[in-house]
């Protein structure tokens, strides 16, 4: 029997989404995170030294998401074979 990729639950509901305005491409799984760095990032006039710890923190959730993926693709392909 295969266990394929479970996405989690999604955090951000589609109103706060929505009132973010978050355009449908960024409408992921950290989604959560993205939505307080926008805002940071709008209240500080997207300066880049600014809002680094939000920056950080969905940076790594994109990449945590990505490697559950890459992980799950990986089993995948090994029970085919």
């Amino acid at each position: 029997m295969s266990q394929h990729y479970t996405p989690p639950p999604m955090k951000a509901t589609q109103e706060e989404m929505n009132a973010a305005k978050l355009q449908m491409g960024w409408r992921d799984f950290c989604a959560h995170m993205l939505i307080p760095l926008n805002e940071c990032r709008q209240k500080n006039l997207y300066l880049p030294w600014t809002c680094k710890h939000e920056k950080h923190v969905y940076e790594k959730c994109q990449y945590k998401e990505y490697k559950k993926r890459v992980i799950a693709m990986q089993k995948q392909k090994a029970e085919s074979l």
